[in-house]
This record gives structure tokens, C-alpha cells and sequence, in this order.
């Protein structure tokens, strides 16, 4: 029985809305334009729409149809943790397999947006704690540096929760978190108490560096998405200013000199603060992200993969081959885990690993080494773009290996169907 043409317009109204729905909670998990665009089409091509146009940006997604047909539009509303996106790819799995219906699926998307913590607040706060101390345990593994870094996590994560009910601290945020971290490590290193502050100042602010902006912006932009990759990029290099304003401010303010901001690491306690840092910044996203520790293994797993990877890299040719390798490593670990356990959302599992790669915490120190020493402008501006581009090159490279793989895999499987008996 065929459909009325009242019902074929509801179907195409509802089918534009989930699509909307869907590429904007896409986006707001930190997937890259160009592959919501591309999961979006294999979706639409699914419901019955194979010649459906899709224009995502980072603010908002644009879908018809058809070319030439009526068109949906809605608006980005933020971010979403990796708890929440793991709902997002258990969607987009059930809508392929015809699990979900056309309104059921985007039913679930708009009460995503309601979806609480799985955690309660007090889990949270020391999410945000451990993943400080597990990154100074890599980053500056030395007592004194990893118990201010502890303390500084604490007044940012305060004036973050501040930020959600204040639009201005919102707007000024990573300038007042930079300035009062910055505050609180300067005056400990200018007592003595500490070396290397600078880098002691990455953890406290891993939450806030722009790295995933980016290293997105430039994926992005080397795939065709210009528009996207440009406004991610214009976006992500203003906060990376903002953080190196607050940084320079408060530097200015102790009277710290160029030599006191270099790229100072200091080690006393061993070869073993690196691995117990992956394990405590393992366990401390899960808690700030809210994700379900049945994760775990799976997080830990590609994040040792890519920080072994990416310090191999460093070893043999420096910060850009390091950023490479450390990407390339990242990118297949999360889409083998993905192979191995389908239901395994990639993204969620390769976030972790990514923030790791801490492109962000290159670019503000060399930012802000830059504010205090002008001289150095070429070489770190070159360093800075240097790396961004290579983490950039190796995600584009691990996603289309891992792509190709899966193409071939789907091709083996077809080709064992068709020589069984009787099919």
C-alpha cells in the first residue's frame, strides 16, 4: 500500500529534523565536519534519501533532502561529555540497523541534551583533581610541582562551575583561570618552593587548552571544509591567546624573566610516575567525562598505544614526528578497539588519547615564551604549526588506514557469503 503524499511529507520533516539533530550532537562530541557530513549521507542514504545535502559547520547543520528541496537548519548548543556521546553512537548504530525509528531516535537526541552525570558532583571534583596530578606525573614528575598543579585544578574547576551560571566569567574564562593558576605557581616557584612552573602549569589548564579545536580546524580544512576549519582554527588560536594573556599577566606580576619560563621538566620520582600517570588520567576522565568504567580498559589501552608511540616519535626525530607517530597510533588503536567490539564508540575511547597529545600545551608555552622573548617570534610560531599540522596529518592518515581496512573487511565478508553452500 502506497503512501499519501501528507504522509511522505511528514516522513521527509521528521527524517530533516533527526539528521539535524544527529549531525549537531556529532559536532558537539568533537567529531570533525567532514565525517558528520559523511556518516550524516551513509544515514540519510539509509532512510531513503541517497542524494541528501549536508552543510555542517561548528554552530550549526544544514540538511535537504534532495538538491533543491526544502532545507532544515538548527543551531549548535554546546559541547557534550563522552557519556553522552557514547549515546550518540549507540543511535547512529541502532538507526542503521533498523532499531531505532525515525522519531524514536530523535526523541533520544533532544532528552540527550538533559542527560545528568552518571557520577555524583563530588566524583567529578576529583576527576578533575586526578587528571592534574596524572598529567604533572608525566609532564613535571616532582612532588612539589604535582601538589600545587592539584591545588590550581581546584580553584579552576571552581571558577568552571562558576562559569556555567555567569555569561561574562564564562567569556573571560581561560584569561582568569590562566591568571589565578598562574598566580598560584608563579608565587610557589618565586618562594622556591618549585622549578619548571611553566610547565607545572600545563595540568591545571588541560581542560581548557584548545588543542582538539586545532588539531580539528586543520583537519578540517585539509579535507575541503574550509569554512569549518577556518572558524575552528580563528577560534581555537583566541583562546590559546586568552590562556597566554593570563599566563604573561601573572608572570609580569612576580617578575618572572625568560629564563624562569623555560621548558624546564624535573624528575624525581622515576621511571614510574609516567605509567601510574596514564592509569590515575585514565581513571580521572572517566569521572570527569562521566563515562562508564567498563570503558577502561579500552581508554587505557590506546592511550599507553599513543603516548609509547608518540615518545618513540620524539626520540628519533623530535616534536613533529612524535605528534605523527603519537596520532597515526592513536586513531587505529581506537578504530581496532571499534573492530573488535563494534559497539565500541571510537571517538570515545580515542579522546582521552588525544587530549594526551597535548598540542594545546605546546602552542601556550611557546605562546607564551613569545610574550616574554618577541625574538623568538619565527621559530615559535613555525614549532607551534609544525606540530598541529602533523597531529592533523596523522588522524587523516590513522581514519583513512582504518576506513580502508573496514572496506576491505566488508568485502571479505561478502565475497565468504556468497561462496556458502546454498546462497
Amino acid at each position: 500500500m502506497s503512501s499519501s503524499p501528507a504522509e511522505l511529507d511528514h516522513h521527509e520533516m521528521q527524517t530533516r529534523a533527526l539528521l539535524v539533530h544527529l549531525g549537531n550532537a556529532m559536532v558537539a562530541t568533537g567529531e570533525t565536519v567532514h565525517e558528520a557530513e559523511e556518516e550524516l549521507a551513509v544515514v540519510g542514504a539509509h532512510l531513503g534519501y541517497p542524494d541528501v545535502q549536508i552543510a555542517a559547520a561548528p554552530t550549526g547543520i544544514t540538511v535537504t533532502l534532495q538538491s533543491g528541496g526544502v532545507a532544515s537548519y538548527q543551531g549548535a548548543h554546546g559541547s557534550l561529555r563522552l557519556d553522552q556521546a557514547v549515546d550518540v553512537r549507540r543511535i547512529l548504530f541502532q538507526l542503521l540497523r533498523d532499531e531505532l525509528s525515525v522519531e524514536q531516535a530523535r526523541t533520544q537526541l533532544i532528552e540527550l541534551r538533559t542527560k545528568p552525570p552518571r557520577y555524583p558532583e563530588w566524583i567529578f571534583w576529583l576527576g578533575a583533581i586526578g587528571v592534574a596530578i596524572g598529567i604533572s606525573l608525566i609532564l613535571q614528575p616532582a612532588l612539589a610541582n604535582i601538589a600545587v598543579s592539584a591545588v590550581a585544578a581546584v580553584v579552576i574547576t571552581a571558577l568552571t562551575k562558576l562559569s556555567q551560571r555567569n555569561t561574562l566569567l564564562a567569556t573571560l574564562l581561560p584569561v582568569v583561570a590562566a591568571l589565578i593558576a598562574g598566580c598560584l605557581v608563579f608565587g610557589a616557584a618565586d618562594l622556591g618552593v618549585l622549578e619548571g612552573p611553566l610547565r607545572t602549569l600545563l595540568p591545571p589548564l588541560a581542560m581548557l587548552l584548545p588543542g582538539a579545536l586545532l588539531v580539528n580546524g586543520m583537519s578540517d580544512v585539509a579535507s575541503g571544509d574550509m569554512v569549518a576549519g577556518s572558524s575552528r582554527l580563528t577560534y581555537g588560536i583566541v583562546q590559546l591567546l586568552l590562556l597566554s594573556l593570563g599566563v604573561v599577566t601573572a608572570a609580569k606580576l612576580f617578575d618572572i624573566n625568560g629564563s624562569t619560563l623555560g621548558n624546564v621538566r624535573v624528575d624525581d620520582l622515576g621511571w614510574w610516575a609516567a605509567p601510574l600517570g596514564l592509569v590515575l588520567t585514565s581513571v580521572a576522565v572517566c569521572f570527569v567525562e562521566s563515562t562508564s568504567l567498563r570503558l577502561l580498559p579500552w581508554i587505557l589501552a590506546v592511550l599507553v598505544l599513543a603516548f609509547g608511540a608518540q615518545l618513540l616519535g620524539h626520540q628519533l626525530g623530535g616534536a613533529a614526528l612524535g605528534s605523527f607517530v603519537g596520532a597515526i597510533t592513536a586513531s587505529l588503536g581506537a578504530s581496532l578497539c571499534e573492530a573488535i567490539r563494534p559497539r565500541l564508540p571510537r571517538l570515545v575511547i580515542f579522546m582521552p588519547a588525544f587530549w594526551l597529545l597535548v598540542p594545546g600545551s605546546l602552542g601556550l608555552l611557546q605562546v607564551t615564551q613569545l610574550a616574554i622573548d618577541p625574538s623568538r617570534a619565527t621559530s615559535t610560531s613555525f614549532d607551534v604549526f609544525t606540530v598541529v599540522c602533523a597531529i592533523a596529518l596523522g588522524l587523516l592518515v590513522g581514519s583513512a588506514v582504518a576506513t580502508s581496512v573496514r572496506g576491505l573487511r566488508g568485502q571479505v565478508r561478502r565475497r565468504r557469503a556468497l561462496l556458502r553452500p546454498g546462497s
